[in-house]
């Protein structure tokens, strides 16, 4: 492993060169750091951008064009430069660039390889091409004023269109497959399969967002719980096209997968590709289905869609994210038509909503039933016209809506993520719960729960009354959570251990992954109601479950209720998925007795089939 030189010293982010052959290397783009607000990164341990390059070995009697296959974006552009310049033969002015995904920030970096290398040819797929013809000489907004400084932006290089899967070689050393992989999130995926080496170049598939040197992930089980956490927050609502892609590639003979983000898959990757299709099977045909409907400029949009799709996903509603640039009027229509709620998103470019957005709110207005909610969204520089739109047509179209329309400007930040996810859960458990008292009505308001004897008997197990508090981060950028709990139970002595069975649909447990700090808030029988009422009712997003309480901080910057019987500092080691809830099994670090003659507040239920 080499580490490459860095163009600013000063830097958090690198790169390091990782042989793969005697010609054939990774580029590791590092940053320890998380480098966006995007949802995919919330779990906040940094993230890599893997890049591979090819050139002619000085053996070789061939002088092949260099060619690099999954170039990162313009966070990187500092140090991947002046590593990629420093790795190539000296006076190279040809280079043939495989881009697996389009988005502004990946064309940023592609603008400027093309003022250092003049004669660049990009082999693409037919969406890509038509995402990056679009917005080569698009300047993004700036955040100071309307109209962003003058740039020299050079000519858009030649393209190599991608409509098939196609083979190539390199010095007949390496034959390249290239699959088109299109999804609602990136039309223009192209995956890449060298058959020498089985290596799969995976681009956004099998991705993880963390910070490492290695190679490859030490065992499958080290990296599970990042690789589910960017599967839900990315590929859950395009789990048809993600299964159908994963389908094609359990065809092939493959060693080890590389994925543009995240240490490579070497003995497990057989196992991960089933994982993806186990966590993409579609949810019971009953549960409510939501359709996601977007147009995104500069990712903003995209980004606000990602955080509500994965708070509706987390009820257990199922939903379906449509880009409408790439999704045709029948897909829509047919869509549309067998949806149970809508949500439709826009940016807005030049005062107006994009054409492929305006076509979808005409076939929404005309198809869409009027007695499903309907949720609006977007993200603007300096005007925000087409969010108004969307709210004025569906208005007058008689549409209720499910929240109030989401505008904001420019990008979400870490905060607001928070807020969309928990938009998004409202949303869904509606759903949810509108359905539950349809089928109530159904068979006449008796469910069989009160009757089934094991159900009944389950109720009897008791738990203590618990408020569950996490804090995250300082001043405006901390994120706070709460929840009642009651399903606890001591887990082991060495180490002090307990275990929280968090259902997946709680606000708080996003900020309960490996490594986050907790309280656990024991509360005294007698004097627990106050506290329940207060944790109990139903909050909006975003709003502060803690306002206007008297807090304390145990060691590790965990909230504290004072008037609470004890409290516990736990650290999250382990989480185990079951069914509707994950267990959390955490190490205790600290803890103390607030009241010594009080008794702890149990909960007694009639019933196993609900808290």
């Amino acid at each position: 492993m080499t580490q490459l030189p860095l163009q600013n010293s000063q830097s958090p982010k690198r790169v390091i060169s990782i042989p793969i052959d005697e010609s054939f290397i990774s580029l590791r783009s590092l940053s320890p750091k998380r480098i966006r607000f995007e949802i995919e990164y919330g779990l906040e341990r940094g993230s890599t951008a893997n890049s591979f390059l090819l050139f002619s070995s000085e053996s070789s009697s061939k002088r092949n064009t260099p060619l690099l296959i999954h170039p990162p974006g313009e966070t990187y552009s500092e140090v991947f430069l002046p590593a990629l310049h420093a790795t190539l033969p000296k006076g190279t002015k040809k280079l043939s660039i495989i881009v697996g995904h389009i988005n502004p920030n990946r064309i940023a970096l592609l603008r400027n390889l093309a003022k250092v290398y003049p004669d660049i040819t990009i082999i693409i797929t037919n969406p890509g091409a038509k995402l990056l013809q679009d917005l080569w000489n698009r300047k993004k907004p700036s955040r100071d004023q309307p109209n962003s400084q003058e740039e020299n932006i050079p000519p858009i290089p030649n393209l190599l269109i991608i409509k098939k899967e196609q083979n190539i070689t390199f010095e007949d050393d390496y034959e390249f497959t290239l699959m088109p992989a299109p999804t609602a999130r990136w039309p223009g995926g192209l995956i890449v399969f060298e058959r020498n080496q089985g290596l799969l170049m995976s681009d956004k598939f099998f991705g993880a967002h963390l910070c490492t040197d290695a190679w490859s992930e030490k065992t499958s089980s080290s990296t599970e719980e990042d690789r589910r956490h960017y599967f839900d927050c990315l590929m859950a609502p395009m789990a048809s096209q993600v299964n159908g892609i994963v389908e094609r590639l359990e065809e092939l003979d493959i060693q080890t997968v590389a994925p543009g983000h995240g240490p490579a898959i070497e003995s497990s990757w057989r196992s991960l590709l089933n994982d993806y299709q186990r966590w993409g099977e579609r949810k019971a045909i009953s549960t409510p289905n939501v359709i996601l409907l977007y147009a995104s400029a500069y990712g903003n949009t995209a980004a606000i869609a990602d955080a509500l799709a994965n708070g509706v996903n987390r009820t257990g509603a199922r939903i379906k994210s449509l880009n409408c640039e790439f999704t045709s009027a029948n897909e829509l229509m047919q869509e549309i038509r067998k949806a149970d709620a809508y949500l439709i998103g826009s940016p807005t470019l030049g005062g107006h909503a994009p054409t492929p957005i305006v076509s979808a709110l005409g076939t929404l207005l005309a198809e869409g039933d009027r007695q499903k909610p309907v949720g609006i969204f977007g993200s603007y520089g300096w005007s925000g016209e087409a969010i108004d739109l969307l709210e004025n047509k569906l208005n007058d179209g008689g549409f209720v809506f499910g929240f109030e329309p989401i505008k904001i400007k420019f990008s979400p930040d870490k905060g607001m993520i928070k807020t969309l996810e928990e938009t998004g859960i409202r949303f869904g458990r509606t759903l949810i719960n509108k359905q539950k008292q349809n089928q109530r009505r159904a068979k006449g308001g008796i469910t069989t729960s009160r009757s089934d004897p094991a159900i009944v008997a389950l109720g009897r197990v008791i738990g203590s009354l618990c408020i569950l508090t996490v804090k995250q981060g300082e001043g405006e950028d901390s994120l706070t959570g709460a929840m009642v709990a009651s399903w606890i139970s001591q887990a082991s002595f060495k180490p002090l251990g307990l275990t929280i069975a968090v259902a997946k649909e709680r606000a708080v447990e996003v900020l309960l992954h490996k490594n986050n700090y907790f309280a656990l808030n024991v509360l005294a029988s007698g004097h627990h109601k106050n506290l329940m009422q207060r944790f109990l009712k139903p909050f909006a997003p975003g709003e502060n479950r803690f306002k206007d309480l008297n807090l304390e901080e145990s060691p590790n910057r965990q909230l504290i209720l004072p008037d609470a019987l004890a409290w516990l500092e736990g650290c999250v080691n382990q989480r185990m998925e079951c069914g509707d809830h994950w267990l959390i099994y955490a190490e205790i670090k600290h803890g103390k007795v607030l009241d010594k003659e009080g008794m702890t507040a149990v909960h007694h239920r009639r019933t196993g089939a609900n808290y």
